[in-house]
């Protein structure tokens, strides 16, 4: 990736708020940013019209704010960053999954890119986080495939886990807590109606997720086995 421009902490956080609102295919408004980084609405104007002129974003009247090509490279940087942290502290420092998401967001504006990427290389140059999430590459490729949650999922439909939200450590614990980690196999059993709980087979153990939960579960559907339409057999005319 190149060199990233000189920012501050605040500025690099609207950049990676907006990626992360465009991912969710939201509209980064003013409310929305605002919301995501748990700030006032009326503080978010001016960091916008400042980004846009630096070039990092585009602001479209009743379209939001959209990342430019230049604000999007300091975005995965600064993603790559994060989760390479949040790797490190886990594998190498003992830390909890559901207790490395604020550390890393204080370290990631902190940290030279050359002890991100000696970190990259003591872990084996990692291709995703403790908690699923793909890393971007040093080049600025990421995977963004579009993921279906647990939530998604109809009753039969098997699947396999492979990220979830990094932001709640009580949401981690409860997850963890009915074995629902990054390549753990589930199996939807039931969905009650009206936004009833969500009845899991996780391995072999049968749980009760809450539909908020299972909506920030992403997985990977099992591909459905089509079976061959059996041939149709003549039938013999009676005779004449």
């Amino acid at each position: 990736m190149k060199a990233r421009p000189e920012l501050t902490v605040e500025a690099e956080d609207y950049l990676k708020a907006i990626y992360e609102l465009e991912r969710a295919d939201a509209a980064a408004g003013t409310n929305a940013v605002a919301e995501r980084l748990g700030v006032a609405a009326a503080s978010v104007s001016g960091m916008l019209q400042r980004l846009g002129r630096l070039g990092l974003v585009k602001t479209e009247r009743y379209r939001g704010t959209r990342l430019t090509e230049p604000g999007r490279t300091v975005a995965l940087q600064l993603i790559r960053r994060h989760r390479i942290i949040e790797s490190y502290l886990v594998a190498r420092l003992g830390f909890a999954w559901d207790d490395v998401h604020d550390e890393a967001e204080r370290l990631e504006h902190a940290a030279s890119p050359e002890l991100i990427e000696r970190m990259a290389e003591v872990l084996g140059n990692p291709t995703a986080d403790p908690h699923g999430a793909p890393i971007p590459t040093a080049e600025g490729m990421v995977d963004e495939r579009r993921l279906a949650s647990i939530a998604a999922l109809e009753p039969g439909a098997g699947a396999k886990v492979l990220r979830m939200s990094d932001r709640d450590p009580k949401l981690l614990r409860y997850l963890a807590g009915r074995g629902i980690r990054p390549g753990a196999r589930i199996r939807v059993e039931a969905k009650e109606p009206f936004d009833g709980p969500i009845i899991l087979t996780v391995g072999r153990k049968r749980h009760t997720i809450a539909p908020g939960a299972a909506g920030n579960v992403w997985v990977e559907p099992d591909t459905a086995v089509r079976r061959p339409p059996k041939p149709k057999t003549a039938r013999s005319r009676p005779s004449a």
